[in-house]
């Protein structure tokens, strides 16, 4: 008797592991848009931070270029190091926060123990996971909001009885509103629940 391998999480659909239980997976920090912007301050802030230096040494440590060593170190070194450093810091955060997959995590609902789980990994320290439980009758509906403009949200969030809203989609970057609509319909359909803001 062979063993059967275990089903691979899918960061974009959900996976029922049963008819009683539906399982959402949640992409974290490890977005490629998160990859772009810190190769690209990685390259921008090392040479900015490099023009700094080169003007205060009046040593060329840039290859391609001999301008920095020819900037005055006051104001223009000290501002394009300035730079340097702030764009090395972010890239640094942003390093992190992939490593660690800041915001990743699963939506879970099982009829069968009549529980709704929604887990996220944090930033390290005592409380890196986030693990509520939530009871399915106490599951008043499911909403969605939708915000257009130039800071555009689209969001599920499951409206929970003496809880409030608790968010179900991902942090920092918005759905597409097919998505929205196909996952709110979804869970809605599943809990048996209205779905609101649509």
């Amino acid at each position: 008797m062979t063993a059967s391998k275990a089903p691979t999480p899918s960061s974009k659909k959900s996976r029922p592991a049963g008819k009683t239980v539906l399982r959402r997976e949640i992409l974290g920090a490890r977005r490629p848009s998160n990859y772009f912007w810190a190769a690209i301050t990685a390259i921008g802030g090392t040479g900015f931070f490099l023009a700094g230096i080169s003007s205060y040494l009046q040593t060329n440590l840039l290859p391609f270029s001999d301008l920095p060593a020819q900037l005055v170190f006051i104001p223009q070194g000290i501002a394009m190091g300035f730079y340097g450093t702030a764009a090395l810091l972010l890239c640094l955060y942003l390093v992190l926060i992939i490593k660690w997959n800041v915001g990743s995590g699963y939506n879970e609902f099982d009829k069968e123990k009549s529980e709704a789980r929604i887990f996220r990994y944090g930033f390290p320290g005592k409380n890196r996971e986030i693990d509520l439980h939530y009871p399915l009758k106490d599951v008043l509906a499911v909403r969605a909001e939708i915000q257009e403009g130039l800071n555009p949200k689209r969001a599920l969030y499951l409206k929970v009885k003496g809880k409030g809203d608790i968010p179900m989609t991902r942090v920092g970057q918005p759905i597409s509103l097919a998505d929205l609509e196909n996952q709110g319909a979804e869970l809605a359909r599943f809990l048996q629940v209205p779905l609101e803001g649509l």
